[in-house]
């Protein structure tokens, strides 16, 4: 289950960061002494949920380790965004990757700052890696799963918005069937991404048996920290895995990304679950599964799907896949129904 300690109607506000609570039920970025690791002036889009799950992300794994971190980042829309030479938004050692090795580059952080700690160098500072789906799924993939092999001792977080965003919308391992994007355009007999092509990195992860994977969304915020907290608190390889969802990318309104965030929960698209050592220890419950098309009609990426003849076979298709993470991931709640 979530860390949800609070119901935030119960304090007269549905603001996350509630400062009505006591400290201890405070979230991070509720906390007066947070980082603000990644800090205003940064040129996201507007609505951009990348921007907001890393900036959640790294300043609880800052809290975590108590202001001693580095991170290595990916070329792609984080990395262009929040480092437009000769500016930085990045207030922690922060180090641009290629966009295939930020994995290897991670690695050998870790390996640097272990040997001098061997020799009194150097105190316990931590090592995190984040990227996006294209340089987590398809361009860094082998380094990633040597990472994960050697249980090297670092967070990887890959921001998941489904696509390379940054260079013009274009298919990646990501892309979830029947998409549109530049290069899975909606023409043909099948229009969009094709159906059994892409991968689900947090199961190739558990396949790993690494010590920690876990996934999020930007809708469960407190979550979200409660896991990349976790995390830091763990040994070894670890993975989380964050739906970020794209306005621009996606043809969305930029006020839908939280909306649209929970529905992905919601319908069972993206299942969010813990696991350790191989083996799922806990999921976000659905209470209520909704309709997957109440989660495509707000996107332009599936417009195609809702024509004048509606593509039902592809939307019972896409539904079907829901109701199998539902079933696979155990996330009905039981209890509500």
């Amino acid at each position: 289950m979530s860390f949800q300690p609070v119901h935030f109607y119960q304090t007269g506000t549905f603001t996350v960061g509630n400062r009505l609570l006591t400290a201890e039920e405070r979230s991070v970025q509720a906390n007066i002494e947070r980082t603000n690791s990644l800090n205003s002036g940064h040129r996201a889009c507007q609505g951009c949920g990348e921007a907001l799950g890393a900036r959640y992300a790294i300043d609880a794994a800052m809290n975590a380790a108590r202001g001693r971190l580095i991170a290595a980042n990916a070329t792609g829309c984080l990395e262009v965004f929040s480092t437009p030479y000769p500016e930085t938004s990045w207030q922690i050692p922060w180090i641009h990757s290629l966009f295939g090795n930020t994995a290897a580059v991670a690695t050998g952080i870790a390996a640097a700052i272990k040997i001098k700690r061997q020799k009194g160098q150097s105190g316990d500072v931590r090592v995190v890696a984040q990227g996006g789906d294209g340089g987590t799924t398809d361009i860094g993939f082998g380094c990633l799963s040597g990472m994960f092999e050697r249980n090297d001792d670092v967070l990887y977080i890959c921001y998941d918005n489904g696509g390379y965003m940054n260079t013009g919308v274009q298919r990646s391992s990501a892309t979830p069937p029947a998409a549109r994007t530049a290069t899975t355009m909606p023409v043909g007999p099948e229009p969009g991404n094709a159906f059994g092509q892409g991968k689900f990195v947090p199961a190739i992860a558990m396949a790993h048996e690494i010590p920690y994977v876990a996934t999020a969304t930007v809708a469960d915020l407190r979550d979200l920290e409660a896991k990349v907290t976790k995390a830091m608190s763990i040994r070894g390889a670890r993975y989380i895995q964050i739906l970020v969802p794209c306005p621009l990318g996606w043809g969305a309104a930029s006020h839908d990304t939280i909306r649209l965030a929970r529905l992905a929960k919601e319908t069972g698209i993206f299942p969010v679950f813990e696991a350790e050592n191989g083996e799922v220890t806990s999921v976000l419950k659905i209470r209520r599964p909704l309709p997957v098309e109440d989660y495509l009609k707000l996107q332009k990426r599936y417009a195609h799907l809702f024509g004048k003849t509606p593509a039902l076979a592809t939307i019972a298709r896409l539904q079907a896949a829901a109701d199998k993470n539902i079933r696979k991931y155990g996330l009905l709640d039981q209890e509500a129904n």
